[in-house]
Protein backbone atom coordinates (compact mmCIF):
# COMPACT_ATOMS: atom_id res chain seq x y z
CA UNK A 1 0.00 0.00 0.00
CA UNK A 2 1.15 2.94 -1.31
CA UNK A 3 2.28 5.20 2.01
CA UNK A 4 3.92 8.83 3.04
CA UNK A 5 7.42 7.72 3.33
CA UNK A 6 7.28 7.16 -0.88
CA UNK A 7 6.22 10.12 -1.71
CA UNK A 8 8.17 12.16 0.16
CA UNK A 9 11.56 10.32 -1.02
CA UNK A 10 9.99 10.90 -4.88
CA UNK A 11 10.29 14.61 -4.50
CA UNK A 12 13.73 14.28 -2.91
CA UNK A 13 14.75 12.52 -5.68
CA UNK A 14 13.40 14.52 -8.25
CA UNK A 15 15.49 17.40 -6.72
CA UNK A 16 18.85 15.81 -7.25
CA UNK A 17 17.44 14.49 -10.78
CA UNK A 18 17.78 18.70 -11.13
CA UNK A 19 20.73 19.19 -9.64
CA UNK A 20 22.72 16.62 -12.04
CA UNK A 21 20.64 18.05 -14.98
CA UNK A 22 18.84 14.53 -15.53
CA UNK A 23 15.18 14.90 -17.48
CA UNK A 24 15.08 10.93 -16.50
CA UNK A 25 16.30 8.25 -14.59
CA UNK A 26 16.02 4.39 -14.92
CA UNK A 27 16.12 2.78 -11.50
CA UNK A 28 17.20 -0.94 -11.76
CA UNK A 29 18.44 -2.03 -8.21
CA UNK A 30 15.65 -3.68 -6.24
CA UNK A 31 16.38 -2.01 -3.18
CA UNK A 32 16.46 1.55 -5.03
CA UNK A 33 13.03 0.08 -6.54
CA UNK A 34 11.72 -0.10 -3.30
CA UNK A 35 13.21 2.41 -1.29
CA UNK A 36 11.17 4.89 -4.05
CA UNK A 37 8.14 3.24 -4.70
CA UNK A 38 7.01 0.27 -2.22
CA UNK A 39 7.34 -2.03 -4.98
CA UNK A 40 9.77 -4.50 -3.40
CA UNK A 41 10.02 -7.85 -5.93
CA UNK A 42 13.01 -9.52 -6.06
CA UNK A 43 15.26 -9.92 -8.99
CA UNK A 44 16.10 -14.07 -9.44
CA UNK A 45 19.45 -13.03 -11.41
CA UNK A 46 21.12 -9.70 -13.05
CA UNK A 47 20.29 -10.63 -16.20
CA UNK A 48 16.30 -11.49 -14.94
CA UNK A 49 14.68 -7.94 -13.97
CA UNK A 50 11.69 -8.17 -11.57
CA UNK A 51 11.16 -4.52 -13.12
CA UNK A 52 12.47 -1.09 -13.11
CA UNK A 53 11.13 2.48 -12.13
CA UNK A 54 11.72 4.97 -14.74
CA UNK A 55 11.33 8.51 -13.00
CA UNK A 56 10.85 12.10 -14.28
CA UNK A 57 9.85 15.41 -13.28
CA UNK A 58 6.41 14.68 -13.55
CA UNK A 59 5.95 11.35 -14.26
CA UNK A 60 6.10 8.01 -12.28
CA UNK A 61 6.78 4.58 -14.40
CA UNK A 62 6.73 1.11 -13.41
CA UNK A 63 8.35 -1.47 -16.24
CA UNK A 64 7.85 -4.83 -15.22
CA UNK A 65 6.41 -8.00 -17.03
CA UNK A 66 3.12 -10.21 -16.86
CA UNK A 67 4.44 -12.26 -13.66
CA UNK A 68 5.01 -9.17 -11.75
CA UNK A 69 2.03 -7.11 -12.96
CA UNK A 70 -0.81 -7.35 -10.01
CA UNK A 71 1.79 -6.97 -7.29
CA UNK A 72 2.99 -3.92 -8.85
CA UNK A 73 0.00 -2.29 -9.14
CA UNK A 74 -1.20 -2.96 -5.71
CA UNK A 75 2.23 -2.01 -4.32
CA UNK A 76 3.03 1.04 -6.57
CA UNK A 77 -0.31 2.53 -7.23
CA UNK A 78 0.68 6.30 -7.78
CA UNK A 79 3.02 4.79 -10.57
CA UNK A 80 1.95 4.48 -14.51
CA UNK A 81 2.61 0.48 -14.89
CA UNK A 82 3.92 -0.25 -18.41
CA UNK A 83 4.07 -4.28 -18.98
CA UNK A 84 6.81 -5.89 -21.64
CA UNK A 85 6.97 -8.93 -22.76
CA UNK A 86 10.46 -8.89 -23.86
CA UNK A 87 12.15 -6.30 -21.49
CA UNK A 88 12.89 -3.01 -21.08
CA UNK A 89 14.14 -2.10 -23.97
CA UNK A 90 10.86 -2.77 -25.54
CA UNK A 91 8.89 -0.20 -24.06
CA UNK A 92 11.07 2.60 -22.85
CA UNK A 93 12.28 4.34 -26.44
CA UNK A 94 8.39 4.89 -26.51
CA UNK A 95 8.15 6.90 -23.51
CA UNK A 96 11.61 8.45 -24.34
CA UNK A 97 10.15 10.09 -27.51
CA UNK A 98 6.73 11.03 -26.04
CA UNK A 99 8.07 12.82 -23.51
CA UNK A 100 10.49 14.45 -25.44
CA UNK A 101 13.51 13.38 -23.18
CA UNK A 102 17.07 14.87 -23.84
CA UNK A 103 19.31 13.06 -20.69
CA UNK A 104 18.29 9.84 -19.44
CA UNK A 105 20.68 8.47 -16.68
CA UNK A 106 20.62 4.56 -16.13
CA UNK A 107 21.84 3.00 -12.71
CA UNK A 108 24.32 1.43 -15.20
CA UNK A 109 26.58 -0.26 -12.03
CA UNK A 110 23.60 -3.15 -11.13
CA UNK A 111 23.04 -4.15 -14.50
CA UNK A 112 25.07 -5.96 -16.94
CA UNK A 113 27.24 -4.11 -19.52
CA UNK A 114 25.69 -5.96 -22.15
CA UNK A 115 21.70 -4.85 -21.13
CA UNK A 116 23.22 -1.30 -20.35
CA UNK A 117 24.16 -1.17 -24.08
CA UNK A 118 21.31 -2.62 -25.35
CA UNK A 119 19.02 -0.24 -23.38
CA UNK A 120 21.17 2.62 -24.55
CA UNK A 121 21.04 1.63 -28.22
CA UNK A 122 17.29 0.92 -28.29
CA UNK A 123 16.51 4.30 -26.88
CA UNK A 124 19.05 6.14 -29.45
CA UNK A 125 17.26 3.78 -31.67
CA UNK A 126 14.24 6.20 -31.86
CA UNK A 127 15.92 9.47 -30.13
CA UNK A 128 19.10 9.59 -31.72
CA UNK A 129 19.99 13.38 -30.32
CA UNK A 130 19.24 11.51 -26.36
CA UNK A 131 22.31 11.49 -24.25
CA UNK A 132 21.91 8.03 -22.08
CA UNK A 133 24.38 8.11 -18.86
CA UNK A 134 25.41 5.80 -16.49
CA UNK A 135 24.83 7.02 -13.27
CA UNK A 136 25.22 5.67 -9.82
CA UNK A 137 24.74 6.46 -6.15
CA UNK A 138 21.63 8.50 -6.67
CA UNK A 139 19.19 6.74 -4.55
CA UNK A 140 21.98 5.22 -2.23
CA UNK A 141 22.94 8.67 -1.15
CA UNK A 142 19.36 8.84 -0.01
CA UNK A 143 19.08 5.62 1.67
CA UNK A 144 22.15 6.51 4.05
CA UNK A 145 19.83 8.46 6.55
CA UNK A 146 17.67 6.28 8.09
CA UNK A 147 14.11 8.08 9.11
CA UNK A 148 12.68 6.80 12.51
CA UNK A 149 10.68 3.97 10.81
CA UNK A 150 14.07 2.53 9.02
CA UNK A 151 15.20 2.33 12.40
CA UNK A 152 12.14 0.31 14.07
CA UNK A 153 12.43 -1.96 11.28
CA UNK A 154 16.15 -2.65 11.63
CA UNK A 155 15.89 -3.30 15.06
CA UNK A 156 12.95 -5.54 14.77
CA UNK A 157 15.47 -7.07 12.09
CA UNK A 158 18.18 -7.77 14.40
CA UNK A 159 15.87 -9.04 17.34
CA UNK A 160 15.19 -11.74 15.14
CA UNK A 161 18.70 -12.34 14.31
CA UNK A 162 19.73 -12.30 18.68
CA UNK A 163 17.19 -14.72 18.59
CA UNK A 164 18.56 -17.08 15.98
CA UNK A 165 22.00 -16.52 17.73
CA UNK A 166 20.75 -17.75 21.05
CA UNK A 167 19.27 -20.78 19.99
CA UNK A 168 22.38 -22.08 18.35
CA UNK A 169 24.52 -20.92 20.68
CA UNK A 170 23.28 -23.13 23.40
CA UNK A 171 23.48 -26.19 20.33
CA UNK A 172 27.09 -25.45 20.37
CA UNK A 173 29.53 -28.10 21.62
CA UNK A 174 31.94 -30.59 20.29
CA UNK A 175 30.67 -32.98 17.63
CA UNK A 176 28.36 -30.62 16.11
CA UNK A 177 29.27 -30.30 12.60
CA UNK A 178 29.47 -26.25 10.66
CA UNK A 179 26.48 -27.09 8.01
CA UNK A 180 24.00 -28.41 10.32
CA UNK A 181 24.26 -24.92 12.50
CA UNK A 182 23.74 -23.13 9.42
CA UNK A 183 20.79 -24.70 8.61
CA UNK A 184 19.48 -24.54 12.14
CA UNK A 185 20.23 -20.79 11.87
CA UNK A 186 18.14 -20.35 8.45
CA UNK A 187 15.18 -22.87 9.31
CA UNK A 188 15.07 -20.80 12.98
CA UNK A 189 14.92 -17.16 11.04
CA UNK A 190 12.41 -18.61 8.43
CA UNK A 191 10.29 -19.96 11.22
CA UNK A 192 10.12 -16.40 13.21
CA UNK A 193 8.56 -14.67 10.23
CA UNK A 194 11.30 -13.34 8.60
CA UNK A 195 11.29 -13.30 4.18
CA UNK A 196 15.12 -14.62 4.74
CA UNK A 197 18.30 -14.88 5.87
CA UNK A 198 20.14 -11.63 4.50
CA UNK A 199 22.96 -13.57 3.63
CA UNK A 200 23.82 -17.31 4.13
CA UNK A 201 25.14 -17.69 7.51
CA UNK A 202 28.86 -18.49 8.52
CA UNK A 203 29.77 -21.10 10.94
CA UNK A 204 33.65 -21.34 10.95
CA UNK A 205 35.07 -23.79 13.33
CA UNK A 206 38.32 -24.54 14.75
CA UNK A 207 41.34 -23.62 11.93
CA UNK A 208 38.19 -22.82 9.10
CA UNK A 209 37.66 -19.69 11.45
CA UNK A 210 40.47 -17.98 9.28
CA UNK A 211 38.34 -17.51 6.37
CA UNK A 212 36.58 -14.37 7.16
CA UNK A 213 33.75 -15.71 4.83
CA UNK A 214 34.15 -19.31 4.94
CA UNK A 215 31.05 -21.53 3.96
CA UNK A 216 29.80 -23.81 6.22
CA UNK A 217 31.01 -27.74 5.55
CA UNK A 218 30.86 -31.03 7.66
CA UNK A 219 33.56 -30.23 9.95
CA UNK A 220 32.95 -30.51 13.56
CA UNK A 221 33.45 -29.13 16.43
CA UNK A 222 35.88 -29.97 18.63
CA UNK A 223 36.89 -28.76 22.53
CA UNK A 224 39.59 -26.58 21.69
CA UNK A 225 37.75 -24.52 18.90
CA UNK A 226 36.95 -20.74 18.47
CA UNK A 227 33.36 -21.04 16.50
CA UNK A 228 33.02 -18.03 14.52
CA UNK A 229 29.08 -17.14 13.94
CA UNK A 230 28.07 -14.57 11.30
CA UNK A 231 24.58 -14.39 10.92
CA UNK A 232 21.86 -12.27 9.58
CA UNK A 233 18.02 -11.68 8.71
CA UNK A 234 15.47 -9.96 6.23
CA UNK A 235 12.51 -8.97 8.01
CA UNK A 236 9.80 -6.30 6.17
CA UNK A 237 12.61 -5.52 3.23
CA UNK A 238 15.29 -4.22 5.85
CA UNK A 239 18.26 -6.34 7.00
CA UNK A 240 20.26 -7.38 10.38
CA UNK A 241 24.01 -8.31 10.51
CA UNK A 242 25.48 -9.87 13.98
CA UNK A 243 28.23 -12.06 14.51
CA UNK A 244 29.25 -13.61 17.91
CA UNK A 245 32.60 -15.84 18.62
CA UNK A 246 31.98 -19.02 20.83
CA UNK A 247 35.19 -20.48 22.27
CA UNK A 248 35.24 -24.19 23.92
CA UNK A 249 36.37 -25.22 26.86
CA UNK A 250 39.99 -25.84 25.66
CA UNK A 251 40.64 -23.23 23.60
CA UNK A 252 44.29 -22.26 23.76
CA UNK A 253 45.72 -19.37 25.55
CA UNK A 254 46.83 -17.73 21.78
CA UNK A 255 42.89 -17.81 20.91
CA UNK A 256 41.98 -16.22 24.20
CA UNK A 257 44.47 -13.57 23.78
CA UNK A 258 43.28 -12.32 20.63
CA UNK A 259 39.51 -12.30 21.38
CA UNK A 260 41.00 -10.13 23.88
CA UNK A 261 42.63 -7.76 21.44
CA UNK A 262 39.44 -7.82 19.41
CA UNK A 263 36.91 -6.88 21.76
CA UNK A 264 39.24 -4.16 22.93
CA UNK A 265 39.19 -3.09 18.99
CA UNK A 266 35.71 -3.32 19.07
CA UNK A 267 34.89 -0.95 22.30
CA UNK A 268 37.53 1.87 21.04
CA UNK A 269 35.86 2.03 17.95
CA UNK A 270 32.39 2.48 19.48
CA UNK A 271 33.97 4.71 21.77
CA UNK A 272 35.02 6.82 18.90
CA UNK A 273 31.88 7.15 16.71
CA UNK A 274 29.76 9.58 16.33
CA UNK A 275 28.55 12.51 14.08
CA UNK A 276 31.09 14.55 12.14
CA UNK A 277 33.83 11.99 12.56
CA UNK A 278 35.10 10.39 9.16
CA UNK A 279 34.85 6.36 8.44
CA UNK A 280 38.70 5.86 7.71
CA UNK A 281 39.55 7.63 10.85
CA UNK A 282 37.09 4.83 12.35
CA UNK A 283 38.76 2.30 10.94
CA UNK A 284 42.10 3.34 12.34
CA UNK A 285 40.58 3.10 15.87
CA UNK A 286 40.38 -0.53 15.35
CA UNK A 287 43.24 -0.81 13.59
CA UNK A 288 45.62 0.63 15.84
CA UNK A 289 44.29 -1.46 18.85
CA UNK A 290 45.23 -4.70 16.99
CA UNK A 291 48.50 -3.03 15.38
CA UNK A 292 49.32 -2.55 18.69
CA UNK A 293 49.27 -5.92 19.34
CA UNK A 294 51.04 -7.12 16.66
CA UNK A 295 48.32 -8.41 14.37
CA UNK A 296 47.84 -5.74 11.85
CA UNK A 297 48.59 -8.54 8.94
CA UNK A 298 45.82 -10.34 9.87
CA UNK A 299 43.04 -8.16 10.32
CA UNK A 300 42.99 -7.73 6.16
CA UNK A 301 38.96 -6.23 5.84
CA UNK A 302 37.44 -2.91 6.95
CA UNK A 303 35.74 -2.34 10.20
CA UNK A 304 32.16 -2.33 8.69
CA UNK A 305 29.38 -1.44 6.40
CA UNK A 306 25.92 0.42 6.64
CA UNK A 307 22.89 -1.92 6.53
CA UNK A 308 19.40 -0.97 5.92
CA UNK A 309 17.30 -2.71 2.63
CA UNK A 310 20.76 -4.42 1.67
CA UNK A 311 22.99 -6.23 4.36
CA UNK A 312 26.03 -4.16 2.56
CA UNK A 313 25.47 -0.73 1.62
CA UNK A 314 27.07 2.48 2.32
CA UNK A 315 29.00 3.95 4.45
CA UNK A 316 31.64 1.63 4.45
CA UNK A 317 34.10 1.66 7.79
CA UNK A 318 37.26 1.23 5.76
CA UNK A 319 40.96 2.53 5.08
CA UNK A 320 40.22 4.48 1.79
CA UNK A 321 37.18 6.76 0.55
CA UNK A 322 36.23 8.37 3.91
CA UNK A 323 32.94 9.47 4.60
CA UNK A 324 31.78 12.08 7.26
CA UNK A 325 29.14 9.71 9.48
CA UNK A 326 26.28 11.23 10.01
CA UNK A 327 23.15 10.69 12.76
CA UNK A 328 20.85 7.90 12.21
CA UNK A 329 23.60 6.21 9.89
CA UNK A 330 23.59 2.45 10.81
CA UNK A 331 26.66 0.77 10.49
CA UNK A 332 28.37 -2.45 11.82
CA UNK A 333 31.54 -2.53 13.98
CA UNK A 334 33.47 -5.59 13.17
CA UNK A 335 36.90 -5.87 14.13
CA UNK A 336 38.49 -9.28 12.95
CA UNK A 337 41.85 -11.56 13.50
CA UNK A 338 42.11 -14.26 11.60
CA UNK A 339 45.67 -16.84 12.58
CA UNK A 340 45.92 -19.26 9.62
CA UNK A 341 46.20 -23.12 11.02
CA UNK A 342 44.86 -21.84 14.31
CA UNK A 343 41.25 -20.26 13.78
CA UNK A 344 40.06 -16.56 14.15
CA UNK A 345 38.00 -14.46 16.05
CA UNK A 346 35.01 -11.07 15.25
CA UNK A 347 32.83 -9.82 16.81
CA UNK A 348 29.82 -7.50 14.97
CA UNK A 349 27.67 -5.24 16.64
CA UNK A 350 25.13 -2.75 14.87
CA UNK A 351 25.03 1.00 15.93
CA UNK A 352 23.29 4.03 15.22
CA UNK A 353 25.06 7.02 14.79
CA UNK A 354 23.98 9.92 17.18
CA UNK A 355 25.50 13.52 17.62
CA UNK A 356 27.53 12.87 20.50
CA UNK A 357 28.38 8.79 19.97
CA UNK A 358 26.29 5.97 18.77
CA UNK A 359 23.50 3.91 19.96
CA UNK A 360 24.16 0.22 20.45
CA UNK A 361 21.25 -1.54 18.88
CA UNK A 362 22.32 -5.18 19.89
CA UNK A 363 20.60 -6.57 23.15
CA UNK A 364 21.93 -9.86 23.04
CA UNK A 365 25.48 -9.58 24.46
CA UNK A 366 27.21 -13.41 24.37
CA UNK A 367 30.55 -11.76 24.60
CA UNK A 368 33.43 -13.53 26.84
CA UNK A 369 34.49 -10.18 28.61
Amino acid sequence: MWTAPFSSRLERFREKLVQKNLDAFLVCTPENRYYLSGYGEEDLTHTESSGYLFITPRNNYLFTDFRYGESAREAAPHFELVLYSEGVAQVLPGVVEALGLRHVGIEGHYITHESYLHVENSVKSVSPNVEVSSVSGLVEEMRIIKEPWELEAIKKSLRVTEAALQHVWDKLEPGVNEKDMAWEIERFIREQGAEDVSFPPIVAAGPRGALPHAVPSERKIEGGDTVILDLGSRLNHYCSDMTRTWMGRDVPEKLRQIYRVVLEAQRAAMEQIRAGQDTVKMDGVARSVIEGAGYGEHFGHGLGHGVGLAVHEKPGLRKRNPVILEENMVVTVEPGIYLPGLGGVRLENMVRVTQDGCEVLNELDLMYA
